[in-house]
């Protein structure tokens, strides 16, 4: 007897899954093309904290180059927000990425010119930074429009997931290039890889945002983001805990070259060390995979709570460890839970909000996630000099089990779905109207 085959209904993927959202024609598209710019800015971005280095033998100077690059997103997060509920988001996205191709062409040439000015390499990396801040609160304002809001969390965690593919590969190819070419040919080859996001830019259909009648403009418009945060608690509550984690528990990661000296007794420039790294890169891609796999039907509220315990608890084993062989699995789950919290956290927020005011708030997203890493490197390099690598971990673990008992978003909301993102429609209407908390700018 013939076994029937299962109906279209049957093999459908899951609904918010990450099949789901690769079903959608607009975000799979752009959903490569930012991939393999992705890889393309990573490679760069190993490659340029190596030739800064190289180039000055200064540590501090290496600081600077990290703040230049990331620095704008803190700066000017919000603006680019404000932006992406003005504009056309795909005209946005567009200019961004060709701004960031035309500095990094300007980066080559002036790295093959031989010895820059510490000025000009600053002044060069800073304007990248500026196309990055402008870009990543547009990318993910428009991502609902991409694949509706039912199949939102499997496109989240698949751009999560690339990033932090990336994040393995592009370092890795970059290493090899740097070493076989010089770093004026990594940067050239990031240039390139902007041409694919550019091209799948060209070929998306981005739908327009709906402006509702009446909606703030000017100062209100640009400051639209902290309306919505001061009167949703759920929002506040996950913009609090991504930049105070931000802040206060990933310095590790630029930390990592310490870590390997002092702790593991291993050379930073050494291929054990690329392993370590590689290990942590492989888990944050398995933790941000796993949102739109295995984990996608759960709720994400109490996920958030559980992977900032499991980090802490990680983090915790990390910073005592003192020989090579676990510290392998022990980073790969450490990746793991960080990349799993974060991805949660974006899911949570991005469900919360309405199209309106959504760039606004993601732009804060931006200054919460991106922004404050800096920061956070700049306060914990010469706290590791004064004291030592495992004390500022230990910080960074206490830090996660206190996010953990604030993020309790489940029971922070009250109210369903829709009515939240009704409010937050109201959030982005004009001064007069009475949802706007009392003394809102």
């Amino acid at each position: 007897m013939a076994v029937p085959s299962p109906s279209p209904v049957e093999s459908a993927p899951a609904e918010g899954s990450a099949r789901a959202a690769l079903r959608h024609r607009n975000f799979r598209i752009l959903f490569w093309g930012s991939f393999a710019s992705s890889i393309g800015t990573w490679m760069q971005h190993v490659t340029l904290g190596a030739y800064a280095l190289e180039l000055t033998g200064s540590p501090a100077f290496l600081g600077l180059v990290l703040f230049a690059q990331l620095g704008p997103m803190l700066l000017l997060s919000v603006v680019g927000g404000a932006l992406a509920d003005l504009v056309d988001r795909r005209r946005l996205l567009l200019a961004a990425q060709t701004e960031q191709l035309l500095a990094t062409v300007a980066l080559a040439v002036l790295v093959a010119r031989g010895e820059p000015s510490q000025g000009a390499l600053l002044a060069v990396v800073a304007l990248i930074g500026v196309g990055s801040a402008l870009h990543m609160p547009t990318y993910s304002a428009v991502l609902p429009a991409l694949v509706g809001r039912a199949d939102l969390a499997g496109a989240v965690a698949l751009n999560s997931t690339q990033m932090n593919v990336a994040r393995v590969v592009g370092p890795a190819l970059g290493g090899v290039a740097f070493a076989a070419f010089g770093a004026a040919a990594v940067f050239g080859l990031n240039a390139v890889t902007y041409l694919f996001a550019i091209a799948a830019l060209v070929l998306v259909r981005i739908p327009p945002v709906e402006h509702e009648a009446g909606a703030a403009t000017g100062w209100r418009r640009l400051v639209g983001g902290f309306a919505v945060a001061r009167r949703d608690a759920v929002v506040r509550r996950c913009l609090v805990t991504m930049a105070a984690f931000a802040f206060l528990c990933l310095p590790f990661i630029g930390q990592m070259p310490t870590v390997a000296a002092d702790n593991l007794g291993i050379e930073p420039s050494s291929a054990a060390y690329g392993l370590l790294y590689t290990c942590f890169g492989i888990g944050a891609v398995a933790g941000a995979a796993s949102m739109g796999t295995v984990l996608a039907r759960h709720a994400k509220e109490p996920l958030v709570r559980l992977g900032l315990l499991g980090f802490a608890a990680s983090l915790a084993v990390f910073a005592s460890l003192r020989s090579l062989g676990p510290a392998y699995p022990v980073v790969a789950v450490v990746g793991f839970v960080y990349f799993a919290t974060v991805t949660s956290l974006s899911i949570v927020l991005q469900e919360r909000l309405a199209d309106a005011v959504r760039g606004r708030v993601m732009a804060l997203w931006a200054m919460a996630f991106g922004g404050v890493i800096p920061l956070g490197h700049l306060v914990a390099g010469p706290l590791v000099e004064r004291t030592s690598i495992s004390l500022v971990m230990g910080y960074g673990v206490v830090a996660a089990v206190a996010l953990a008992a604030y993020a309790n978003l489940a029971g922070a909301g009250g109210g369903t779905g829709r009515s939240l993102r009704a409010r937050d429609r109201r959030a982005a209407e004009p001064p007069t109207a009475p949802a706007l908390p009392p003394g809102c700018p």
